[in-house]
């Protein structure tokens, strides 16, 4: 096998599609597992000092695992359009494997920082609500409106991936 033979191997359309399903499950979920983790480290301390909150550490803890979900949902899409799910695989040009791998780039990005940076906003929300319980709406309130990016990255992957004839 000669080096370009090899490297078309390497780099075929099917290849880096499933480069892109994996960046998006990949990234997005590196980002929910760093952001969950700081709003749990964040929340053991209050929870140290009265358990009977864990109820409401529970709901700011879980907000940025949504992104490492639409990762999750951008990958199946992905390899459900290849056909791999239905074992009619599509053999993809470089030219559609890299339309594929550009479509699953805006929740890999964004989700993957800003799940990071909605687990920073919701931890400060556990140090919150640890003095004013009552207020945990604002707290969930301040850490959801990340959110809103993550959601219009998925949007644009999603849109992306299912007008692709």
């Amino acid at each position: 096998m000669t080096i370009s033979e090899l490297i078309s191997l390497i780099f075929s359309g099917n290849n880096i599609a499933i480069f892109g399903a994996v960046l998006a499950a990949g990234l997005a979920g590196m980002g929910s597992a760093k952001g969950v983790g700081l709003v749990g480290e964040a929340a053991s301390g209050m929870l140290s000092e009265d358990p009977s909150k864990f109820g409401k550490a529970l709901i700011l803890q879980a907000l940025p695992g949504t992104q490492g979900i639409y990762g999750l949902i951008t990958a199946f899409l992905i390899i459900f359009k290849m056909g791999i799910l239905s074992g009619e695989v599509v053999e993809l040009t470089v030219a559609q494997g890299a339309y594929f791998l550009m479509a699953a780039l805006p929740i890999a990005i964004v989700g993957y920082y800003s799940a990071i940076k909605q687990g920073k906003v919701a931890a400060a929300g556990i140090s919150f609500i640890a003095k004013r319980p009552k207020e945990v709406g604002k707290a969930i309130t301040s850490a959801a409106l990340v959110e809103t990016y993550a959601i219009f990255a998925v949007l644009v992957s999603l849109l992306l991936v299912l007008l692709y004839k």
